[in-house]
């Protein structure tokens, strides 16, 4: 098992996912190396078309696993720019780069959204352990 990684400039919603907002108030979306891991080998990701809004803590897709299909939640309210179109052919960069690559979608925050649900990366560590 390889060490876990926690990245500072994402903030982490409960349900296992991360957001990374940006200054300009877009962000992108993904699954924590926790969830990943838990997952295992990531086979399917299922995700919303663009244009689609989501408030924080709702359902946005699911993920399939050799393990498991699990939902995925928002972590923040938003609507979808953009879907990582790339996990549709190569659904293991989930595993392999959760916080890079394997992103899930470009969504715009909405100006007030709460923010309240969402834990720093040693917060969101003390949660699973």
């Amino acid at each position: 098992m390889s060490e876990l990684t926690f990245p500072n400039d994402v903030l982490y919603h409960p349900e296992h996912t991360w957001v990374r907002i940006a200054e300009d108030g877009s962000a992108v979306v993904g699954i924590s190396d926790f969830a990943q891991e838990q997952l295992g080998e990531v086979a399917f990701v299922d995700l919303p078309e663009t244009g689609a809004s989501f408030a924080a803590g709702e359902e946005f897709g699911t993920v399939e696993s050799i393990k498991a299909v699990s939902s995925l939640y928002m972590p923040i309210n938003g609507t979808v720019t953009e879907v990582n179109s790339s996990l549709e052919d190569d659904p293991s960069q989930v595993n392999t780069s959760p916080y890079g690559d394997g992103w899930m979608l470009r969504i715009t925050v909405e100006a007030e959204a709460d923010k309240s649900q969402l834990l720093s990366n040693a917060d969101y560590e003390a949660q699973i352990k």
